[in-house]
């Protein structure tokens, strides 16, 4: 019993010896390649793999190696090992997985006018990782139930059972689960993106972050608004690029009818013309509406993105509001100077 108890042991440290060597050589290996090719992603690679890798060869190799001695209690450190190889070999799986998505992330640019695409692409992508992540965990659970004989018999009768059939349903119904189909939708469906502009509960923001259960919209003013997915999937909102960055500014000013609009329209057109932020697509001043006292005239300017046309709204309001006071002070309403804006 002694003399196979040390070879138990010395076999045991012989097979951890090579798996660590071997883990070693791995990484010298990956190190040295990444020095004269793919030297970001196999250095990412490296630093986020190395640990599972290692770990999986180690238990696989004393899983091994136990093959060749026959009794309960090896039985029973083998199962032990078996466990723990599978959890090993799901941690590697999600950190190459999480690897490969991160290099695909890292290879959609967002400095470009029109980024819906990459916008899409990047939103689909973080969901897949948090499905997959998920995906993994679950299927390595469930092979750690399956080498269990009697859970495995349990399992299956359960399975077959209506009991277990309506604990599913009820559970498929809670909100947690709805909102993890939320946001499977809101993937699936292109209706929600990284970076879109939206207004949502009055406000207006930019979606930050998007994960299976929430969504997190960055406001204006520099706070952040948590909305649950399903938020997105029962409540109408606003999306401003939801087919293009583009957007039409409008500034609407009320003003007396005795109001020379043509000069105001040549005005405008220099004060649109002269913006940076405008983007050369389109503008049109026009008296869209009259009220009892005064005439509405809006001035309508494009610009490539929300956050260049709310600064061109500002613009052109300030400018034409300077100019009718300075120059035509008697055609401002009331006769008291003030300019009514309303967007």
């Amino acid at each position: 019993m002694g003399r196979v108890l040390w070879r138990i042991v010395l076999s045991v440290a012989i097979a951890t010896a090579a798996a660590l060597l071997a883990g070693w050589l791995t990484g010298v290996l990956v190190r040295f390649v990444a020095r004269r090719r793919y030297r970001r992603t196999l250095t990412k690679l490296h630093e986020n793999c190395h640990k599972p890798f290692v770990a999986v060869l180690v238990v696989a190799a004393n899983y091994i190696v136990l093959f060749e001695y026959e009794n309960r209690v090896i039985a029973g450190i083998r199962h032990a090992l078996l466990l723990v190889l599978i959890v090993v070999a799901a941690w590697l799986v999600i950190k190459v997985l999480f690897v490969i998505e991160d290099f695909a992330l890292q290879r959609l640019n967002m400095d470009v006018p029109d980024n819906r695409r990459i916008r899409r692409l990047r939103t689909q992508v973080a969901l897949i990782r948090r499905l997959t992540g998920a995906a993994i965990t679950i299927i390595a659970i469930a092979s750690m139930f399956m080498t269990f004989s009697e859970l495995r018999t349990l399992g299956a009768s359960l399975l077959a059972s209506a009991g277990i059939v309506g604990v599913i349903a009820g559970l498929a119904a809670q909100t947690t689960l709805t909102n993890v189909f939320a946001g499977m939708q809101l993937a699936l469906t292109d209706s929600l993106r990284y970076d879109d502009v939206v207004v949502v509960e009055g406000e207006w923001g930019r979606i930050e972050e998007m994960t299976l259960t929430y969504v997190v919209v960055h406001l204006w003013d520099e706070r952040r608004l948590v909305l649950p997915t399903t938020y997105f999937t029962k409540t109408p909102f606003q999306n401003w690029t939801r087919h293009e960055t583009r957007v039409i500014g409008a500034v609407q000013l009320h003003l007396d009818y005795r109001a020379p609009v043509e000069v105001l329209r040549t005005e405008a057109q220099r004060i649109v013309e002269a913006s940076d932020l405008w983007d050369r697509r389109e503008w049109v001043l026009q008296v869209v509406d009259s009220t009892q006292l005064t005439m509405v005239v809006r001035v309508l300017a494009s610009a490539a993105d929300a956050p260049s046309a709310w600064d061109l709204r500002c613009e052109i309001r300030e400018k034409l509001i300077v100019f009718m006071r300075d120059n035509y002070p008697e055609f401002l309403p009331g006769g008291t100077q003030r300019v009514i804006a309303q967007e």
